[in-house]
């Protein structure tokens, strides 16, 4: 397999696709390509590879199969290692860890417009819209029930790491760039997440790479 992301500090998409692909336990080649710019509309001229998707990423190769968009990475790669990996074994919860993810990669766009992914930076926002403090408050209020009724066995959202776990991550990094205060289980729960190896491994090699694109730190 093959998995096609952008720039690891500001690709909250790509860092979907490339946990997914982790969770799913199996072996898959890593080809980093930087989103914006020049370079990027080259790459999507002459390379084949990420046409399929217009150009988005991320995009996963398996064969001659072949997945765009984040979610439909995760869920063919449960299609293909079990489900039990991804979602719980808990119908109730599955329930709501589908709902949760379906709200998380439709939703928000208040919060992913003022807020963009950006794991480089420290910034202290003066304030924040109306429409993003209530998508804050809505993530937070997903984030309390999730771990009140089915987290007993973890610090993950529904106890062990999961999909939900993979679609709020960027959320997280975003809560810390920006500085959002939250309560203290969700400071737990970023913590866990933050502190989870593929996090660790994402986030430094976020914080090595060169690229910058400058729409993204003119954000104060």
């Amino acid at each position: 397999m093959k998995l096609i992301i952008g720039n690891k500090n500001y690709s909250s998409w790509s860092l979907r696709g490339w946990l997914a692909a982790k969770q799913s336990g199996l072996q898959f080649e890593e080809l980093t390509v930087p989103i914006m710019g020049e370079e990027w509309d080259r790459l999507k001229h002459d390379m084949g590879e990420v046409q399929p998707s217009s150009g988005k990423v991320p995009i996963l190769w398996d064969g001659n199969a072949v997945v765009w968009d984040s979610l439909a990475i995760l869920e063919y790669l449960a299609d293909k290692v079990g489900r039990e990996r991804f979602w719980p074994r808990d119908e109730a919860a599955r329930a709501m860890a589908r709902a949760m993810v379906a709200e998380m990669h439709s939703g928000y766009l208040s919060l992913r417009k003022e807020m963009p992914m950006n794991i480089r930076r420290r910034v202290d926002l003066a304030e924040v819209s109306d429409q993003t403090r209530h998508d804050i408050v809505r993530i937070l209020t997903l984030w309390a029930e999730a771990r009140a009724r089915y987290g007993n066995a973890g610090p993950y959202l529904f106890g062990t790491f999961g999909a939900a776990d993979i679609f709020y991550a960027p959320v997280v990094t975003r809560f810390a760039t920006y500085g959002i205060g939250v309560p203290g289980f969700a400071q737990a729960y970023m913590q866990a997440i933050m502190e989870h190896e593929w996090m660790r491994e994402w986030t430094s090699a976020a914080e090595d790479e060169q690229w910058v694109i400058e729409q993204y730190e003119q954000i104060a």
